[in-house]
């Protein structure tokens, strides 16, 4: 049976330093394939951190190794985003889990619960303590969960 290591990634919507974070981000995926017989990347799509671990996710799996993970996208409601565009989100991520259902203004916190209490490993980008990065890490904390902090 193939043993699933389930990783899943937050950050603020705005990064500062982004190819100082594009390189921690890379050495730990390498890292991960490397060490685990399986990874699910989970991530979501809510600003320049997501966009920007999803890009490099895709990129470690095509010029290092692929065989061995996925990346799926988590989406706490059907935006008009994901309604325009399911061709190209279909053909980019290997899965997509949307969580209709929550009120609109806890929706994204929710969705990020869901994906910290699925990982075996939650990895953060946070710059202050504020916000909805900090906030599901702190939630994090609280359940006593596997977390990296970038």
């Amino acid at each position: 049976m193939l043993d699933i290591y389930t990783v899943s990634f937050f950050g603020h919507r705005e990064i500062s330093n982004g190819y100082a974070l594009e390189e921690k981000i890379e050495k730990l995926v390498k890292t991960l394939l490397n060490e685990k017989e399986y990874v699910d990347f989970l991530v979501g799509r809510h600003g320049e951190f997501d966009i920007l671990v999803s890009s490099v996710i895709k990129r470690v799996r095509k010029n290092y190794r692929s065989d061995n993970s996925s990346l799926t996208l988590y989406l706490p409601y059907e935006s008009a985003e994901y309604r325009n565009g399911k061709e190209y989100f279909s053909e980019y991520f290997d899965s997509i889990e949307i969580f209709d259902g929550f009120h609109f203004k806890s929706a994204i916190y929710e969705c990020n619960k869901i994906m910290v209490d699925k990982s075996d490993l939650s990895v953060f980008f946070i710059e202050r303590e504020t916000g909805g990065a900090y906030k599901v890490y702190s939630y994090a904390m609280k359940n006593n969960r596997n977390v990296v902090v970038l």
